[in-house]
Protein backbone atom coordinates (compact mmCIF):
# COMPACT_ATOMS: atom_id res chain seq x y z
CA UNK A 1 0.00 0.00 0.00
CA UNK A 2 2.52 2.07 0.72
CA UNK A 3 4.69 2.07 -2.65
CA UNK A 4 1.20 2.22 -4.27
CA UNK A 5 0.34 5.68 -2.48
CA UNK A 6 4.00 6.78 -2.86
CA UNK A 7 3.71 6.50 -7.03
CA UNK A 8 0.45 7.71 -7.16
CA UNK A 9 1.37 10.89 -4.90
CA UNK A 10 4.69 11.09 -7.24
CA UNK A 11 1.96 11.34 -10.07
CA UNK A 12 0.05 13.86 -8.31
CA UNK A 13 3.22 16.02 -7.97
CA UNK A 14 4.26 15.08 -11.57
CA UNK A 15 0.86 16.61 -13.37
CA UNK A 16 0.96 19.65 -11.24
CA UNK A 17 4.68 20.37 -11.73
CA UNK A 18 3.67 19.81 -15.54
CA UNK A 19 0.71 22.18 -15.36
CA UNK A 20 2.73 24.87 -13.87
CA UNK A 21 5.17 24.42 -16.74
CA UNK A 22 2.72 24.78 -19.39
CA UNK A 23 2.28 27.49 -21.93
CA UNK A 24 1.49 30.76 -20.79
CA UNK A 25 -0.04 33.68 -22.19
CA UNK A 26 2.43 36.28 -23.19
CA UNK A 27 1.03 39.54 -24.66
CA UNK A 28 2.01 40.80 -27.63
CA UNK A 29 4.68 43.57 -28.62
CA UNK A 30 3.35 46.86 -29.54
CA UNK A 31 3.12 47.32 -33.15
CA UNK A 32 6.19 49.72 -34.21
CA UNK A 33 4.26 52.88 -35.32
CA UNK A 34 3.69 53.50 -39.02
CA UNK A 35 6.92 55.32 -40.61
CA UNK A 36 6.04 58.63 -41.51
CA UNK A 37 4.80 59.48 -45.21
CA UNK A 38 7.70 60.61 -47.27
CA UNK A 39 7.46 64.19 -49.00
CA UNK A 40 7.56 64.28 -52.58
CA UNK A 41 8.86 67.42 -54.18
CA UNK A 42 7.03 68.69 -56.72
CA UNK A 43 9.30 71.30 -59.55
CA UNK A 44 7.55 73.22 -62.44
CA UNK A 45 10.47 72.66 -65.41
CA UNK A 46 10.09 74.59 -68.56
CA UNK A 47 8.64 72.67 -71.84
CA UNK A 48 12.47 71.71 -73.06
CA UNK A 49 10.65 72.44 -76.81
CA UNK A 50 9.45 75.42 -76.13
CA UNK A 51 10.72 76.80 -73.18
CA UNK A 52 7.54 77.82 -72.24
CA UNK A 53 7.12 77.49 -68.42
CA UNK A 54 3.46 76.55 -67.53
CA UNK A 55 1.67 76.52 -64.21
CA UNK A 56 0.88 73.84 -62.13
CA UNK A 57 -1.80 73.72 -58.80
CA UNK A 58 -0.10 71.44 -55.84
CA UNK A 59 -3.24 70.56 -53.62
CA UNK A 60 -5.09 67.82 -51.05
CA UNK A 61 -7.79 68.02 -48.60
CA UNK A 62 -5.76 70.11 -46.64
CA UNK A 63 -4.78 73.05 -48.73
CA UNK A 64 -2.97 74.29 -52.18
CA UNK A 65 0.06 75.98 -53.87
CA UNK A 66 0.57 77.41 -56.80
CA UNK A 67 3.49 76.72 -58.97
CA UNK A 68 3.69 79.36 -62.05
CA UNK A 69 7.82 79.90 -62.49
CA UNK A 70 10.29 78.07 -64.01
CA UNK A 71 11.52 75.67 -61.32
CA UNK A 72 9.19 76.42 -58.67
CA UNK A 73 9.11 73.66 -56.20
CA UNK A 74 6.57 72.91 -52.75
CA UNK A 75 6.96 69.55 -50.77
CA UNK A 76 3.46 67.56 -50.83
CA UNK A 77 2.78 64.94 -48.02
CA UNK A 78 -0.64 62.77 -47.20
CA UNK A 79 -0.58 64.58 -43.78
CA UNK A 80 -0.05 67.99 -44.27
CA UNK A 81 -0.82 70.73 -46.92
CA UNK A 82 1.52 71.42 -49.54
CA UNK A 83 4.79 73.15 -47.84
CA UNK A 84 5.81 76.75 -49.25
CA UNK A 85 6.80 77.59 -52.80
CA UNK A 86 10.63 78.34 -53.30
CA UNK A 87 12.18 78.17 -56.80
CA UNK A 88 14.59 74.74 -56.73
CA UNK A 89 18.25 75.24 -58.14
CA UNK A 90 19.63 73.70 -61.29
CA UNK A 91 21.69 71.34 -59.13
CA UNK A 92 19.05 70.18 -56.90
CA UNK A 93 16.69 69.54 -60.00
CA UNK A 94 19.80 67.71 -61.66
CA UNK A 95 20.58 65.49 -58.39
CA UNK A 96 16.51 64.57 -58.19
CA UNK A 97 15.14 64.00 -61.00
CA UNK A 98 18.32 63.51 -63.41
CA UNK A 99 17.54 60.16 -64.17
CA UNK A 100 14.29 60.70 -65.20
CA UNK A 101 14.98 63.63 -67.43
CA UNK A 102 17.32 61.53 -69.16
CA UNK A 103 15.02 58.74 -70.27
CA UNK A 104 13.18 61.41 -71.82
CA UNK A 105 13.29 61.83 -75.66
CA UNK A 106 15.57 64.18 -77.43
CA UNK A 107 13.83 67.65 -77.99
CA UNK A 108 12.12 67.77 -81.23
CA UNK A 109 14.68 69.93 -83.75
CA UNK A 110 13.39 72.57 -86.11
CA UNK A 111 14.16 73.92 -88.85
CA UNK A 112 12.82 76.50 -91.47
CA UNK A 113 13.36 76.66 -95.15
CA UNK A 114 12.58 79.20 -97.33
CA UNK A 115 11.64 79.78 -100.94
CA UNK A 116 11.59 81.56 -104.10
CA UNK A 117 8.67 83.98 -104.47
CA UNK A 118 5.60 81.86 -106.11
CA UNK A 119 8.61 79.17 -106.99
CA UNK A 120 8.59 75.60 -104.88
CA UNK A 121 12.34 75.99 -105.52
CA UNK A 122 14.98 76.72 -101.82
CA UNK A 123 16.54 79.67 -101.46
CA UNK A 124 20.38 79.44 -101.96
CA UNK A 125 20.61 79.87 -98.17
CA UNK A 126 17.99 77.27 -96.97
CA UNK A 127 19.82 74.67 -99.94
CA UNK A 128 22.73 74.87 -97.65
CA UNK A 129 20.78 73.87 -94.66
CA UNK A 130 20.26 70.25 -95.68
CA UNK A 131 22.95 68.82 -94.76
CA UNK A 132 21.99 69.89 -91.16
CA UNK A 133 18.06 68.53 -91.12
CA UNK A 134 19.63 65.40 -92.57
CA UNK A 135 22.06 64.97 -90.14
CA UNK A 136 19.45 65.84 -87.69
CA UNK A 137 17.00 63.34 -88.89
CA UNK A 138 19.51 60.25 -89.03
CA UNK A 139 20.75 61.11 -85.35
CA UNK A 140 17.23 59.39 -84.69
CA UNK A 141 17.08 55.70 -84.33
CA UNK A 142 13.84 55.95 -85.16
CA UNK A 143 12.34 59.50 -86.65
CA UNK A 144 9.28 61.45 -87.30
CA UNK A 145 9.20 63.88 -89.22
CA UNK A 146 6.82 66.37 -90.27
CA UNK A 147 6.97 69.03 -92.85
CA UNK A 148 4.56 71.75 -93.41
CA UNK A 149 4.53 74.42 -96.66
CA UNK A 150 3.37 77.91 -96.19
CA UNK A 151 3.18 80.18 -98.70
CA UNK A 152 3.18 84.71 -98.47
CA UNK A 153 -0.72 86.40 -99.04
CA UNK A 154 -0.15 87.14 -102.91
CA UNK A 155 -2.46 84.98 -104.64
CA UNK A 156 -5.72 83.34 -103.75
CA UNK A 157 -6.12 81.24 -100.83
CA UNK A 158 -6.91 77.92 -102.97
CA UNK A 159 -3.80 78.47 -104.94
CA UNK A 160 -1.79 79.05 -101.85
CA UNK A 161 -2.73 75.83 -100.35
CA UNK A 162 -1.41 74.29 -103.53
CA UNK A 163 1.86 76.17 -103.36
CA UNK A 164 2.22 74.79 -99.67
CA UNK A 165 1.80 71.90 -100.68
CA UNK A 166 3.91 71.77 -103.55
CA UNK A 167 7.06 73.63 -101.42
CA UNK A 168 6.21 70.40 -98.91
CA UNK A 169 6.55 67.70 -101.26
CA UNK A 170 10.05 69.18 -102.54
CA UNK A 171 11.44 68.81 -99.23
CA UNK A 172 9.87 65.62 -98.87
CA UNK A 173 11.72 64.26 -101.82
CA UNK A 174 15.09 65.55 -101.21
CA UNK A 175 14.87 64.09 -97.78
CA UNK A 176 13.51 60.52 -99.36
CA UNK A 177 16.64 61.01 -101.79
CA UNK A 178 18.80 61.23 -98.91
CA UNK A 179 17.24 58.10 -97.82
CA UNK A 180 14.85 58.34 -95.52
CA UNK A 181 12.10 56.44 -95.58
CA UNK A 182 9.34 58.11 -96.94
CA UNK A 183 6.75 56.85 -94.07
CA UNK A 184 8.43 58.57 -91.83
CA UNK A 185 7.26 62.00 -93.28
CA UNK A 186 4.21 63.64 -93.05
CA UNK A 187 3.39 66.22 -95.26
CA UNK A 188 0.77 69.01 -95.36
CA UNK A 189 -0.28 72.78 -96.11
CA UNK A 190 -1.34 75.60 -94.39
CA UNK A 191 -0.93 77.93 -97.45
CA UNK A 192 -1.53 81.37 -96.25
CA UNK A 193 -3.42 80.42 -93.27
CA UNK A 194 -0.29 80.48 -90.53
CA UNK A 195 1.79 83.57 -91.38
CA UNK A 196 5.06 84.01 -89.64
CA UNK A 197 5.09 87.82 -90.40
CA UNK A 198 1.48 88.99 -90.41
CA UNK A 199 0.54 91.25 -93.60
CA UNK A 200 -2.76 92.24 -95.60
CA UNK A 201 -3.37 90.44 -98.51
CA UNK A 202 -2.09 90.75 -101.70
CA UNK A 203 1.64 91.31 -99.84
CA UNK A 204 4.63 89.35 -101.11
CA UNK A 205 6.84 88.82 -97.73
CA UNK A 206 9.72 86.22 -97.96
CA UNK A 207 9.91 84.82 -94.46
CA UNK A 208 6.13 83.80 -95.42
CA UNK A 209 7.29 81.72 -98.41
CA UNK A 210 8.68 78.81 -96.31
CA UNK A 211 8.52 75.00 -95.29
CA UNK A 212 8.79 74.31 -91.55
CA UNK A 213 10.58 70.63 -90.62
CA UNK A 214 9.77 69.40 -87.28
CA UNK A 215 12.58 66.19 -86.47
CA UNK A 216 11.07 63.74 -83.40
Amino acid sequence: MSGGRTGLLLALAALIVTAACGSKRVAPAPAAPPAAPHPTLVVLLPDPETRVTGRAIVSNEFGSTDLATPRAGSLATATAAPGAVRTIDEDEVNRVFGAALAGLPPAPRHFTLQFKFESDALTDASAALIPEILAAVKAIAVPEVAVVGHTDTMGDAKANLALGLKRAMTVRNILVQAGLAASTIDVSSHGEADLLVKTRDKTPEPRNRRVEISVR
